[in-house]
């Protein structure tokens, strides 16, 4: 990519590492999912964990976006640096929005439309700098012109969502996350890719991000409760599931995914990514986020908050968020296998339909059971597959790349 003096725009080359401005841009995400998980805890009930996923969907394809930019122009060099903290604003203000993303509050101004105009921002930055950044690259110009639609109306459909109330204003939010998505797909495969373990790597850390609001959750769920045995018992096992879920990605999943991409060429290479990463990730992140909601309460019930007893059960939309989020986590991982290397982990399908199925059960018994046993089954997974696989997982870790 070649750009006059005056832009000061760096092509990233293969084998580039993630800047420490990516890794700072990181940081008011770990704020945005905070707040989204913070707020639906506050009640939740379906809808409020419905608009919950909502939210979090805008907050990943505001993050997506950057993370495309990032891997054609270097985010800490000239224009693009000041880009990038330019849509940090936006992202953090959208952030502090959260609570008000759908219904304002009374006082000061239009949270939703506060929202709604952080977005924008974010989203035409965006845009502005890869128009930039494909003024010599026709091919990548190309792509931007066809993806332009789906950017406006997503765009403005959530700008219409903050005039709106109740269903109606849900619709419109979901049509507003459906027209990207959609725009996106059929807008082409043209887009550049320069340094695929860049992009594995940005979105390893988007995973870290999430697991790390997963170990946030544990602690604001007790911050007020005085220690006690039966929180520290909570904690360690909170810690156990998410330790869990850090390993069924890290430990192998990474590694054969990012070799996979690497070695892909053209077009197929940008499907991968686009398929594999931009869209499978999504549900890595809500499921982890679902699992944090679910954290968050059951250490609450341990500790004895809100009047609870440790004998009493999780349950409800918070029990659901907990299993059914770690059961989401599991089927995105076999989905994102099997497109990328074409692998079923038929472990993990099975493990995920057990956690659905026993999730009923586990409202029967004290919260602190509950994460006991979602911790034996994610836990026991992990050892099964490192002894099952642990001659192909020695040479994918320290040899040459194998199928697993």
């Amino acid at each position: 990519m070649v750009t006059p003096r005056r832009t000061r725009v760096e092509a990233v080359g293969e084998g580039a590492a993630v800047t420490t401005l990516e890794l700072f841009f990181d940081l008011v995400f770990v704020f945005a999912l905070t707040r989204v998980t913070d707020w639906m805890a506050d009640d939740p009930t379906a809808e409020v964990v419905l608009r919950g996923m909502l939210i979090l969907v805008v907050m990943w394809w505001s993050w997506v976006g950057y993370s495309w930019l990032g891997n054609v122009a270097k985010a800490d060099e000239g224009l693009i640096r000041v880009g990038m903290l330019v849509a940090m604003a936006g992202v953090f203000i959208a952030s502090i929005t959260i609570p008000e993303a759908f219904d304002d509050l009374p006082g000061g101004l239009s949270g939703p439309v506060v929202f709604a105009v952080a977005y924008f921002v974010v989203r035409i930055v965006h845009l502005g700098m890869f128009w930039i950044c494909s003024r010599d690259d026709p091919q990548l110009r190309g792509q931007i012109v066809r993806w332009i639609p789906s950017v406006v109306l997503g765009t403005v459909l959530l700008l219409l969502a903050s005039q709106a109330e109740g269903w109606v204003q849900t619709a419109l939010w979901a049509g507003a996350l459906l027209g990207d998505y959609v725009g996106t797909a059929l807008a082409g495969a043209s887009w550049r890719l320069n340094s695929a373990s860049h992009f594995a790597e940005r979105h390893g850390l988007i995973i870290i991000v999430a697991l790390g609001e997963s170990i946030v959750s544990i602690g604001i769920g007790v911050a007020a409760l005085p220690v006690s045995w039966p929180i520290i018992a909570g904690s360690v096992l909170g810690l156990a599931i998410a330790g869990a879920m850090w390993w069924a990605y890290f430990d192998v999943t990474s590694i054969l995914t990012e070799h996979a991409l690497a070695e892909a060429t053209g077009e197929r290479q940008i499907r991968m990514a686009r398929n594999g990463y931009t869209f499978l990730h999504l549900p890595m992140v809500i499921g982890i986020i679902l699992m944090s909601l679910g954290l968050k309460k059951a250490l609450l019930y341990i500790g004895g908050g809100e009047g609870h007893a440790l004998s009493d059960p999780l349950y409800g939309i918070p029990l659901a968020a907990l299993y059914g989020g770690a059961a989401i986590y599991l089927f995105a991982h076999v989905w994102f296998k099997r497109y990328l290397i074409g692998t079923l982990n038929v472990e993990r399908i099975v493990v995920g339909v057990v956690l659905l199925a026993i999730t009923p059960l586990v409202a029967l018994v004290p919260a602190v059971v509950a994460l006991l046993v979602l911790a034996l089954v994610l836990c026991g997974l992990v050892a099964y597959e490192t002894h099952r696989f642990r001659e192909l997982r020695h040479a994918v870790r320290h040899g040459s790349h194998a199928e697993h």
